[in-house]
């Protein structure tokens, strides 16, 4: 991992898409399985959208005593398999792990105090979801279609796979919109949109209609070489990890770069509203 290591308890926004939900499951794996939980403190700073399975109060008695078996990234999701119950943390949430003796937020939503000391500690900043729950409890829709759903970085997410995602109601959308909302690629968000897009030379507002099979093949490579790489390096660079380290991956479309120079053409990337969020794009490479 590269980029420089801000401070533990910067509350920069989280927003964990597909390569970071990879990255902070594989930390948490190597940070945190097999240590035994020694206390739960739950909401212990008031947020209104910090949202809990239940009574956060329950989560004390839930997973105290049980040890941590597993991590693994769904989508978006974190998912921490807890004995017979289970940690999901969710878009928005900042995840920070904290060694023995150091000195912990004042606020927080949630934090996980292990026997040896250390804690996972969980904030939310705008909004997050933070659930604990009895394995297999939670009916949650995005939850289980982003457990059961193929992940990009996986070799059956294929071209077979891909095109059964086209249909007639898809025919209408925007490639933003094709892949960014409902959930057809769970994980795949608008941040991580932008640089796939931008590799495949295809701009967010193209029509799914516009393309032809040459251009959903170069659409499927980017998306899983980009999606790929994004993982490798330590997620986005307008992100961090579990530790507060900014991604490796340096963004080529984002908050980062706009009003800067396109690195292939040398246009003058944009910044523009659209489905009611933003997009970055090169009017040069990317024409509609």
């Amino acid at each position: 991992m590269t980029g420089q290591t801000d401070d533990l308890w910067e509350e920069d926004p989280r927003i964990i898409e597909l390569p970071e939900a990879t990255v902070l499951a594989k930390q948490v794996s190597e940070a945190a399985v097999g240590k035994r939980i020694r206390d739960v403190v739950a909401a212990k700073s008031p947020h209104k959208f910090a949202w809990y399975y239940g009574d956060p109060k329950a989560y004390r008695s839930l997973l105290s005593g049980k040890t941590i078996e597993a991590a693994v990234g769904h989508g978006g999701l974190v998912e921490i398999t807890v004995g017979d119950a289970v940690l999901l943390f969710g878009d928005g949430v900042i995840l920070r792990f904290s060694p023995k003796g150091k000195e912990l937020p004042d606020k927080h939503q949630l934090r996980i105090g292990f026997e040896d000391g250390s804690s996972l500690v969980a904030s939310v900043q705008m909004y997050g979801g933070l659930w604990a729950f009895p394995a297999g409890g939670f009916d949650n829709k995005y939850y289980w279609t982003a457990k059961e759903k193929i992940s990009p970085l996986a070799d059956a997410f294929n071209g077979t796979y891909f095109e059964a995602l086209f249909d007639e109601k898809t025919e209408r959308l925007s490639l933003k919109a094709f892949l960014a909302t409902e959930q057809r690629i769970p994980g795949l968000g608008n941040g991580v949109l932008q640089d796939i897009l931008l590799n495949a030379k295809m701009h967010p507002k193209k029509k799914v209609s516009s393309l032809s099979e040459k251009d959903k093949k170069e659409l499927l490579n980017s998306l899983k070489t980009t999606l790929t790489r994004m993982a490798a390096d330590g997620g986005r660079d307008t992100e961090s990890d579990l530790y507060g380290r900014q991604g490796g991956y340096k963004t080529i479309l984002s908050r980062n770069t706009v009003g800067k120079p396109c690195p292939i053409c040398g246009t003058i990337i944009k910044k523009e509203a659209y489905m009611g969020g933003s997009i970055y794009f090169c009017s040069a490479c990317q024409k509609i």
